[in-house]
């Protein structure tokens, strides 16, 4: 996988500009049949899922104020994780997204919610709707790519730090929800830029304080406090960093899977110019997978599963993503596109895989085999100690290398 544009093999090069056009009226009149078929049903439906997901909540909160004995604390653990998971991804994401505005609910508003993570909706709005969904897979402009600490393609100088990349999304999966706000507060390039010190960046800092203060108060003291009459305190205090551990590891695959698999595509800035309508879907068309599964996974991921309808329509309901899921595919195969979808696990692992060859010079994993990993672990030292034209050499060498496999 590398940037689009210097693509060998380009997966479009047969797509004319009046196919890209026509491609873009055919989704917009998808779109526009759900806008027009939404109803109660599909209010109906939010609703459902939110008592659903308070009822679990709080039973969960309550089993646990008896987690000293390991049934409660596993049952309450395992109920409190699940509640996390679908307020985060079925809920709290796709409210903030507006899908359910158009029901002028305001409880039920993008613009009145405010959602179980580090990250205030505020700030989440504007660096994920506003700009992750306008720029998606854009390298240098979709700070989602890697989230300003991994190395996610190709044409990416690749440095010796990157080898340390798996770790860090390792870490970054377990606090994700932290690793977000941070991100979303824009803090790496706030610092590199001299702006930690400017009022409008101390607001918004002040803002994810609180933010954070008021989840790990209700968390890690008020509802552990509750516990103690039966000696419950630490078990629940325990109960509680589990299920937050639990959603940020899921949350973090299910975006991993829908962004980054071996075959998701990426793009030039210069490529968006005067961008159009059909070219913008095209590009959310490439740019994304989907997790195939039953009706369970689409629920526990947000209906995320479905992130190449998410990221041609991010408006819509979730709960129909299900339902334009084959109009779509039909419409990759007339186009002669290639649909990506895949079971959970088989995504996961080809995220991971991608984070893993990236975090190593070009064709290094490509061109290693049991029996030369010897040479090849000295080249990889040659290249993490060595000047840039030291690394430029063996990656010419790999390069040549991996040339010669493919033929």
């Amino acid at each position: 996988m590398t940037v689009l544009q210097n693509k060998t093999s380009n997966p479009i090069a047969h797509l004319t500009a009046e196919d890209v056009e026509h491609i873009g009226v055919e989704l917009d009149a998808i779109r526009q049949e759900v806008l027009d078929s939404r109803g109660a049903s599909d209010a109906a439906y939010i609703r459902r899922m939110i008592t659903t997901q308070r009822s679990l909540e709080l039973g969960s909160r309550a089993v646990l104020l008896a987690s000293i004995f390991p049934p409660a604390w596993l049952l309450g653990t395992a109920g409190l994780s699940i509640a996390k998971i679908l307020e985060n991804m079925e809920i709290g994401h796709n409210i903030l997204h507006g899908q359910w505005d158009w029901m002028r609910d305001p409880k039920i508003h993008s613009t009145t919610w405010e959602w179980d993570s580090a990250s205030p909706a505020a700030q989440w709005k504007h660096s994920h709707n506003e700009l992750h969904h306008t720029y998606t897979n854009v390298v240098g402009k979709d700070n989602d790519l890697g989230y300003g600490i991994m190395r996610v393609d190709e044409d990416q100088r690749w440095y010796p730090l990157y080898l340390l990349q798996p770790l860090w999304n390792f870490i970054n999966a377990c606090f994700f929800e932290y690793g977000i706000a941070a991100y979303d507060l824009e803090l790496g390039a706030s610092k590199r830029k001299g702006l930690t010190k400017t009022p409008e960046f101390q607001a918004r800092k002040n803002a994810v304080l609180r933010k954070i203060r008021r989840q790990a108060t209700k968390d890690y003291l008020a509802h552990p406090l509750l516990s103690l009459p039966t000696g419950s305190f630490l078990p629940t205090l325990a109960a509680n960093f589990t299920a937050n551990v639990v959603r940020n590891l899921w949350s973090h695959s299910v975006i991993m899977c829908g962004h980054f698999p071996e075959g998701v595509e990426t793009f030039e800035k210069d490529s968006i110019e005067g961008e159009t309508r059909g070219e913008w879907y095209l590009r959310q068309m490439l740019g994304s997978a989907n997790i195939s599964g039953s009706k369970l996974t689409h629920v526990m991921t947000g209906n995320l599963s479905h992130q190449i309808e998410h990221h041609l329509f991010p408006d819509l309901p979730s709960n129909r993503y299900a339902e334009v899921a084959p109009k779509v595919q039909a419409l990759f195969e007339k186009y002669g596109l290639t649909y990506r979808a895949a079971p959970l696990p088989k995504q996961v692992y080809s995220a991971w895989h991608r984070i893993v060859r990236l975090s190593l010079p070009n064709d290094w994993l490509a061109t290693t085999t049991w029996r030369n990993l010897p040479r090849q672990l000295r080249r990889l030292a040659k290249m993490s100690t060595g000047s840039r034209d030291e690394r430029a050499q063996v990656q010419a060498l790999l390069t040549e290398e991996a040339a010669l496999i493919a033929a």
